[in-house]
């Protein structure tokens, strides 16, 4: 079978490798220069299986009221005259009661635990490199009362096979030494050993590279201008060279659109509705002064919401989404507040330890946006859509690089016919052919825990 895949981040780099090793013909068409140039560049570069909680909650919606005035907060709604926001807003808000919480949550932990395996499998493969850290993820707290309510969180997760555990002030600097500058402002945290780190963009541009080697067609630098549907299938796409403004139209037995945020558009033009909306996430990349100092364990700080993770000689950290459309600007006031405000928590959590300097006073930040594919239950859309030979991977949120390679592997093994074994409600895939058991890695875990680093 002959399948076009439209977008090359995470997701459609990974849906490109695992039809490649099923035997199938790849096309990846993506209008970068190379891959994983867009919401895939410059996350947090977690691999975040054991905090994967959605936004939606029933403290949500007060939280979300209490932050649209504060031009640093976590989650921002910035209100437009856009149907398509108001829209997602309203299901979003269906989804913030304790029973849709539950639910939401144990699709999420079943995706990231069979993506987990499935990263680890490409990875034993290919010795794909990407400044990976197996050392687990820790959240610190600096609130009391909000870290009264980690043994909560942590039970919740443990329910569904997770084992994030509460710990103390104490064994989380045995945990991550290079918090011990800070330590006076810590009251507590918790820890789960089996999450890990890496970069992202790395992995899959070298992932991306591979496909290619294995035959792949890698049409970088093409816009994708038209999907074409007659008589109730996918019939072919139009894509446009942007060096040489040359036109083509690509045929193929299947389409899988995995183009981020820019799927709903997309899906759009052949009468496809899907509840995706950007949320514009900020990141800075910041050079390590002092790297004996710096942190080895990836981490998130619960006042700000934010993720910190190394990558070898540089700190990444990561936060904050913005409901407002597809804007990509980081030079608004708005962007540079938020910006600043990533690096100057750095400053103050490891003082002295990354160049936290402005380009003014001679610093180089790598300050990064993106825009994450959201659906309301930040569950993502994966399956057939109601058009013939159409297929969809898209709406990941912040957790496409913890779900990437899973959701590649679950959706090459749907259009080869296969099932995918684990409890997940596949978009356009009856209820009857769901799997109904859980994977076999949160079975796992419902026992003794793997060890993973």
């Amino acid at each position: 079978m002959h399948v076009t895949v439209l977008g090359a981040g995470i997701i459609g780099v990974s849906t490109a490798w695992h039809l490649l090793q099923r035997g199938h013909t790849v096309t990846v068409v993506d209008r970068q220069p190379d891959a994983a140039l867009e919401t895939s560049f410059a996350n947090a570069a977690q691999i975040s299986v054991s905090y994967c909680e959605p936004w939606a909650n029933r403290e949500a919606p007060l939280k979300a009221l209490k932050w649209m005035f504060s031009a640093t907060s976590p989650l921002l709604f910035r209100p437009q005259l856009d149907p398509a926001q108001w829209r997602w807003g309203l299901q979003f808000l269906g989804q913030c009661n304790d029973a849709a919480f539950e639910r939401n949550v144990a699709q999420l932990v079943a995706l990231g635990s069979y993506s987990h395996a499935a990263l680890k499998d490409i990875v034993a493969e290919t010795g794909i490199d990407y400044h990976r850290l197996e050392r687990g993820i820790a959240h610190y707290y600096t609130d009391p009362h909000a870290f009264d309510g980690a043994a909560a969180a942590a039970a919740v997760m443990q329910k569904f096979g997770v084992q994030r555990r509460v710990i103390s002030r104490e064994e989380l600097l045995r945990i991550e030494p290079a918090l011990q500058g800070f330590a006076s402002r810590i009251v507590g945290g918790t820890y789960t050993p089996s999450d890990e780190s890496g970069d992202a963009r790395v992995f899959t541009q070298q992932l991306a590279r591979l496909c290619a080697q294995r035959g792949a067609q890698m049409l970088y630098g093409h816009d994708i201008e038209q999907l074409q549907a007659s008589g109730g299938a996918m019939q072919q796409v139009r894509v446009r060279d942007r060096s040489s403004g040359e036109a083509r139209t690509l045929k193929a037995d299947a389409f899988v659109v995995a183009c981020g945020s820019y799927t709903t558009p997309l899906l759009a033009q052949v009468g496809v509705k899907v509840p995706i909306y950007p949320g514009k996430g900020y990141s800075a990349t910041l050079p390590l002064l002092r790297p004996d100092a710096a942190p080895h364990v990836s981490m998130i700080d619960d006042a700000y919401k934010i993720a910190l993770s190394r990558l070898g000689n540089q700190l990444r950290v990561a936060g904050t989404i913005e409901l407002g459309g597809f804007d990509l600007s980081l030079d608004t006031p708005l962007a540079r507040k938020r910006c600043e405000m990533l690096v100057r928590r750095i400053e103050e959590v490891f003082p002295g330890v990354a160049d936290t300097r402005t380009p003014e006073e001679g610093g180089d930040p790598q300050f990064w946006t993106g825009l994450r594919p959201a659906t309301p239950t930040n569950i993502p859309l994966m399956g057939r859509t109601p058009l013939n030979r159409l297929w969809i991977n898209a709406g990941h949120g912040t957790l496409g690089w913890t779900h990437g390679a899973g959701s590649g592997k679950a959706l090459a093994e749907l259009i080869s016919g296969e099932q995918p074994a684990m409890r997940f409600s596949f978009y356009g895939v009856p209820p009857r052919n769901q799997h109904t058991s859980a994977h076999p890695g949160v079975q796992r875990q419902l026992g003794t825990p793997p060890q993973r680093g």
